[in-house]
């Protein structure tokens, strides 16, 4: 059994106390991204420019940021060989949220503070829904007494890994090269700035959503913020709309834990795992090991704050 990576260390630390400060790179570089998106996407929007949309956006959520980036890079969840993590962790920057070290960085913070009793409305999503996006998109949140982020040595050491993290906008470059190669600006405006733009969107989205009151069948203990599920979201999702379950087994690779809960992400781990590709992919613990954990008697709506 596969159990969970905790890198934050937060003895001292206060969740509540601190301050949200606006980001000028991170709010830059999606203002860029979306303002070419709005302007130039209705002018170079043909019918393949959408259909290259579609696909290059789904293939790299899926592959890129929920298999690579969150049930790899992240949880840990499964073993596969180093030249794949490497390129579904490519993949994942791609998708252009932020660099491995970046995405390590936000997740763990704001998984450490929800597990908590109390924490800061930048992260338990509580606030309106326009505010938290211009604090999620444009903000960082700066800590009056901050944890300990603690990544452990095989991540640190990896010059590959700490190249992505310095170069992953830059990233964005070759793939424009190719698109504008096969199919001009358009291909490069759909393929780049309006994926970007969407792919960015969508993922607060589902985290804002999955943070405030919704059906799951999970409670865990002590922590000040409930995940609930979003159901019949499966598919445009990967997965990742099975919250509920992921905060109460964040070591399993399958997210989607009941036959109706659709999971493309760990559709994908069985077919690498059939392929030889993958292998160790974690599942929730047994129950003698739920101690943290109250189930509810039927699935019902939570106060996920």
């Amino acid at each position: 059994m596969r159990r969970e990576v905790w890198r934050v260390r937060g003895e001292d630390a206060s969740a509540t106390e601190g301050r949200v400060v606006w980001a000028p790179v991170k709010s830059a570089w999606h203002s860029a991204m979306l303002g070419t998106a709005l302007i130039a996407g209705p002018l170079t929007a043909t019918a393949d420019a959408l259909v290259l949309f579609a696909v290059v956006t789904y293939s790299t959520l899926l592959l890129g940021h929920s298999v690579g980036m969150h049930r790899l890079l992240i949880h840990r969840s499964y073993e596969c060989p180093k030249w794949l993590e490497r390129l579904l962790v490519y993949i994942g920057v791609l998708v252009g949220m932020a660099g491995p070290l970046g995405i390590l960085r936000i997740h763990d913070l704001r998984d450490w503070a929800q597990r908590l009793p109390a924490c800061h409305d930048f992260f338990s999503h509580r606030r309106s829904l326009l505010l938290d996006a211009f604090w999620q998109l444009h903000c960082r949140f700066e800590f009056a007494r901050p944890p300990r982020f603690v990544i452990e040595k095989e991540t640190t050491a990896d010059p590959w890994l700490q190249w992505m993290e310095r170069t992953w906008m830059l990233q964005q470059l070759p793939l424009a090269a190719v698109l504008y190669a096969l199919g001009g600006w358009g291909w490069v405006v759909w393929g780049i700035c309006c994926r970007v733009s969407v792919s960015v969107a969508g993922h607060w989205i589902v985290t804002y959503l999955c943070h405030n009151p919704g059906p799951g069948r999970w409670h865990v203990r002590d922590a000040g913020v409930q995940a609930a599920n979003l159901n019949g979201c499966g598919f445009i999702t990967m997965g990742e709309c099975w919250h509920n379950n992921h905060h109460a087994f964040p070591e399993s690779a399958r997210m989607g834990l009941e036959p109706h809960e659709f999971d493309p992400g760990y559709r994908v781990l069985v077919a690498l795992r059939a392929a030889g590709l993958a292998r160790n992919l974690g599942l929730p613990r047994e129950a003698s090991a739920q101690e943290d954990l109250q189930q509810t008697a039927n699935e019902r709506v939570l106060g996920a704050r």
